[in-house]
């Protein structure tokens, strides 16, 4: 992996507290995973108590992401030169404090603004978690540090929603929420105690993310990413909702059907290492269109408890191993521009979440189910597209390339690459 962002571990290579740093930032991640998504298994009490449909409780998923975006793009700039422990511990207390809003909270608007406060975590963390990771480990050691975060990643996602689900059933969906509480308050303790003095370098331009859309690879990169999440997400946010209605399972089946989900999502981080290391793009392209089958797949077979079981678990196998491939395309396409390439694909990823969410939720609410899956479907085809552009961006390059250069292009697209992490 190469790697351009700062490079050394600030304090060496025996840095005793580095790892238990990492592990902090590792039990961040699952925690703010599990906020982000919980919401996905919860959706028809909230909408139930609350008295909304289905697809205005969805929003509460979109307003996160619609806050993370602005969050991603500007938190470098507008934090200026404050010392980057100081401002992970205040993103922590953020999400402490989200949690127990959501949970008490008495109408629609009260409910958003404790979401929107979980979007502003969300895109401040993550578009600051590789450079911290890279400040506080040695070079050599990053790599495993961000594979250790990726698993905190693979892990929120497997438990968040079906143990949403699970807790709902005796505590409520408040409950549910308010089970996140202890766990951001340990976070924060260790993240007190683990994190260095992080001053910042120097001052980021506020339009460092846009400017990498100026390479040739970028913009077709970033088009497919946004494409792909918002298809996920037009599908994977209105689940509970099919399963209950057209798949008519109880809540203990949607609980272990959403835990094979996770659990096929897991596997398949584990697996796609394999495949990136010779089939990068082949993968970036696969991967959407598979699960713009697996969609169609269940509009036609839903009413069906074991075909949807068997196309969902498809569905968290590629699902979840995808945005690995993503942020090694990423690592690839901005060696040299990592870190604003990474606020550039959060804001995207968060974009996508927050459009394919309220888009999946407007036709989930005015055509049903159907619609909404036939978007996802188009939206993830569309993804594949763009993911051939992308691919077809590194030939063209190459072209007229010495052939060094021409070698290095082809490692781009698939040749003996590794991955650094996922989100």
């Amino acid at each position: 992996m190469t790697v351009q962002l700062g490079i050394e571990s600030e304090a060496g290579d025996s840095r005793a507290g580095a790892w238990g740093a990492v592990l902090a930032l590792t039990l961040c991640v699952s925690t703010l995973i599990a906020s982000e998504f919980m919401p996905v298994s919860l959706l028809s009490p909230i909408a139930t108590d609350l008295r909304l449909t289905e697809g205005q409780a969805g929003q509460t998923i979109a307003v996160s992401g619609i806050f993370a975006v602005l969050t991603s793009l500007f938190i470098a700039s507008a934090s200026g030169r404050a010392d980057r422990r100081t401002l992970l511990l205040i993103l922590t207390l953020l999400m402490l404090v989200s949690s127990p809003v959501v949970a008490f909270a008495p109408n629609f608007p009260v409910l958003m603004v404790g979401r929107a406060l979980l979007g502003v975590v969300i895109g401040g963390f993550w578009s600051m978690s590789t450079a911290t990771v890279m400040r506080i480990v040695s070079e050599r050691e990053v790599p495993r540090a961000l594979a250790l975060l990726n698993g905190g990643n693979a892990l929120a996602t497997t438990v968040a929603a079906p143990l949403g689900s699970f807790l709902a059933q005796y505590i409520g969906w408040r409950g549910a929420f308010f089970c996140v509480v202890p766990l951001a308050a340990v976070t924060l303790a260790w993240l007190f105690a683990g994190l260095p003095s992080m001053p910042a370098r120097e001052g980021a331009s506020p339009d460092a993310a846009f400017r990498v859309l100026r390479q040739p690879r970028v913009p077709a990169g970033i088009l497919a990413v946004t494409l792909f999440f918002a298809g996920q997400f037009a599908l994977f946010t209105y689940l509970r909702p099919f399963l209950e209605t057209v798949t008519r399972v109880d809540v203990s089946t949607l609980s272990l059907i959403l835990l094979v989900i996770g659990a096929s999502g897991m596997l398949g981080t584990y697996l796609i290492g394999s495949v990136l290391k010779r089939r990068l793009y082949a993968a970036l392209m696969a991967a959407p269109l598979a699960m713009g089958a697996i969609a169609l797949g269940l509009i036609e077979f839903g009413s069906s408890a074991l075909v949807t079981a068997a196309l969902l678990a498809l569905w968290g196998l590629i699902g979840t191993a995808a945005p690995v491939a993503w942020w090694t395309w990423l690592s690839r396409a901005l060696p040299d521009d990592a870190e604003a390439g990474g606020g550039l694909m959060v804001a995207a990823i968060q974009l996508a979440i927050t459009l394919g969410a309220s888009f999946g939720g407007f036709l989930f609410d005015q055509s049903g189910y159907q619609a909404t899956f036939a978007a996802s479907a188009a939206l993830l085809s569309a993804s594949a597209v763009a993911a051939f552009l992308a691919s077809n961006a590194v030939t063209w390059r190459a072209t007229g390339t010495s052939q060094s250069t021409c070698r290095a292009h082809k490692n781009d697209a698939g040749d003996a690459i590794s991955h650094p992490s996922g989100m």
